[in-house]
């Protein structure tokens, strides 16, 4: 049998065989299709990501069982839907389970159901800029000594605001 893939065209979930990257619908992507440089990929893991042993540890607890089982636990609870999409009254698949909290500012709530939210790629990127600036997280930031927001209707109107 075949080894297969889905299309890496955005929203298209039909199936393509290797080494193709893209079905027939999308094959003139084909040919713009750049791959990962691994050697950037291995320096951003083991370099950036892995910093210092505070930014292990929070990539190490994403490796967990106990992670895979509260992303799917709050995907599911969540119907798959963008919590700050929905709170601006909008319907958005969301396949990322976010921490409302990050987990630099309350370590102790990484494992809680009630400081996930399911959210989708484009809330995700806004909502990370919004708490290098709000938080001070990030990269070369410093971190800031302000109170954590929990409710995901003020974050959304903070981060769009």
């Amino acid at each position: 049998m075949a080894r297969v893939r889905r299309c890496k065209a955005i929203d298209c979930f039909n199936i393509v065989e290797l080494p193709k990257h893209y079905c027939n619908q999308h094959a003139n992507q084909e040919r713009e299709y750049v791959p990962r440089d691994k050697q950037s990929v291995h320096r951003y893991n083991t370099v950036i990501r892995n910093r210092d042993d505070n930014k292990r540890q929070q990539y190490n607890f994403y490796r967990t069982r106990r992670w895979v089982h509260l992303r799917q636990r709050v995907l599911e609870e969540q119907h798959y839907l963008c919590q700050y999409c929905k709170a601006d009254g909008r319907v958005t698949q969301g396949k990322t389970v976010d921490h409302i909290v990050p987990m630099e500012v309350a370590p102790d709530d990484k494992s809680s159901v009630d400081n996930l939210a399911a959210i989708c790629s484009h809330c995700h990127n806004v909502k990370t800029r919004w708490e290098q600036s709000y938080y001070g997280t990030g990269k070369d930031n410093q971190r800031k000594h302000v109170s954590p927001v929990r409710s995901i209707a003020m974050i959304n109107k903070l981060m769009k605001g």
